[in-house]
């Protein structure tokens, strides 16, 4: 029975029906199923926001030149960022390679031997050169290398995407650090105004006692304040070297703890708007590579599916063979010929099928990380309206009390004076004042990190 009917059986039963689906119908795809992959979309975001563009450049609106200078700073030296660029080169080379897989290989081979029987006479053995020019070509008959292609393709978008997220993060991740540094040194002077504060007190109990004013319970009180106190400015002094290590690493520095920074903090901006929600979607970096990573992971089955057909192969290959070099291109020493092959896997222990549901089990994955990576953008945004909300009412009640607990110390040390109200009540009003100085710090740096974490969660760009 001859081959050739078999053959054109084969490639037949293939073009009716395996073809491998055009870019257009699996873009069509990936975005039919990253759609269906989510949930309903709200119009509008749950917590009030301004619906307005998201903001553009948005560590200008910090109004603050070293910090500015720090995050551009960031930007060229920082270590996870460079590991990060060196990930997309990766990922673009390796889709110019796929894209090699779709032109013919040409290789050159050029060679010598000697041989020959040994004659009576002693003449020598024979040499033959010989020179060739070799030709390959896979045709692509179903789009299997081109399945391969826009597989590299689509993941070096997600890699060039991922960096850019990456960027983002970094600019707010060094904004948070230089937030934190500057509250931890403030922390630091309150915890020194405050054991100044106890000092005094304590020199002034001190001399009361000795003068039989005082007793030894205050001065027991006394010094236990002072002796706390002192703990915790140890402490805070502590936590700023931290800071500051932690923003020197950032920075791509040696964390030394060095760093000299302002002694407040920058001037709350403005809310950003924060657009409506089905736009992160296509703002955001991080989601834009997840849904690359789902193209790749279709373009992938696609290619899985077409390696189960038959593949077909063109050869060439021109050369000659002369003994001697200068007449080795003589048209009479060259020869010529051209091949095909069709090769059609019948029997492989099932490893073709399988990687074909390897590769639809992936697609499945890259589908559910794409929709929890959008499920968690829209967390980002949410909770970050929300904090606004709550930290713009924590900041008003605490002025207020930071205001009245001041007037009450004023009042209470005026009565001291006088003898009309006991050392102990005014220390304890004098800690009230400390501990709302404190907290006051600590919700203001709380405020200016709601506004970069909700730029980042918008996917808002730093420059």
């Amino acid at each position: 029975m001859s081959i050739k009917p078999i053959l054109i059986g084969v490639l037949a039963a293939a073009l009716s029906g395996c073809v491998t689906p055009s870019q257009n119908d699996v873009e069509a795809g990936v975005d039919q199923a990253t759609g269906t992959a989510l949930p309903k979309i709200s119009n509008a975001w749950q917590t009030a926001g301004n619906q307005g563009p998201v903001q553009v450049g948005w560590i200008a609106s910090f109004n603050d030149p070293t910090l500015t200078a720090l995050v551009t700073e960031a930007q060229k030296n920082n270590l996870n960022l460079a590991s990060a660029a060196a990930g997309v080169e990766q990922a673009q080379a390796l889709a110019r390679q796929a894209g090699a897989n779709l032109t013919p290989d040409v290789g050159l081979s050029l060679g010598g031997s000697r041989g020959g029987q040994l004659e009576s006479n002693g003449a020598g053995p024979a040499t033959a050169l010989n020179a060739g020019v070799q030709v390959s070509w896979e045709v692509d008959l179903w789009g299997r290398i081109r399945s391969g292609v826009a597989q590299a393709s689509a993941s070096a978008q997600a890699a060039a995407a991922d960096y850019q997220f990456a960027q983002h993060s970094v600019a707010a991740s060094t904004t948070i650090a230089y937030l934190t540094s500057i509250e931890a040194s403030m922390q630091t002077q309150i915890a020194e105004d405050s054991v100044d504060l106890l000092e005094r007190a304590n020199r002034i109990v001190q001399a009361q006692y000795t003068e039989g004013a005082a007793s030894s319970q205050d001065l027991a009180l006394s010094k236990s304040d002072l002796a706390a106190a002192k703990e915790q400015l140890v402490l805070l002094e502590g936590s700023t070297r931290d800071a500051l290590r932690a923003l020197e690493l950032l920075l791509g520095r040696y964390p030394s703890a060095e760093l000299i920074l302002g002694k407040t903090l920058p001037a709350l901006p403005a809310a950003p708007s924060a657009g409506i929600p089905s736009e992160l979607l296509e703002r955001r970096p991080d989601l834009v590579a997840a849904e690359r990573n789902v193209a790749a992971a279709f373009n992938a089955t696609n290619q899985a599916k077409a390696a189960r057909l038959p593949a077909l192969s063109l050869t060439s290959n021109l050369g000659g063979t002369s003994n001697q070099l200068s007449s080795l291109l003589d048209p009479s020493n060259v020869a010529w010929g051209v091949g095909t092959s069709l090769l059609a896997p019948l029997f492989d222990g099932g490893r073709l099928r399988e990687n074909v549901t390897i590769a639809n089990a992936q697609q499945k994955a890259a589908l559910a990380d794409y929709a929890n990576a959008a499920l968690q953008a829209f967390s980002d945004v949410e909770s970050a309206l929300d904090q606004g909300e709550v930290l713009d009412a924590r900041l008003e009640a605490l002025q207020e009390a930071a205001d009245q607990a001041a007037e009450a110390y004023r009042v209470a040390e005026l009565r001291y004076k006088e003898g009309e109200t006991s050392l102990i009540d005014l220390l304890t009003i004098q800690q009230r004042v400390i501990g709302t100085r404190s907290s006051l710090s600590s919700v203001q740096r709380l405020l200016l990190q709601q506004r970069v974490n909700l730029n980042l969660a918008l996917g808002g760009t730093w420059n």
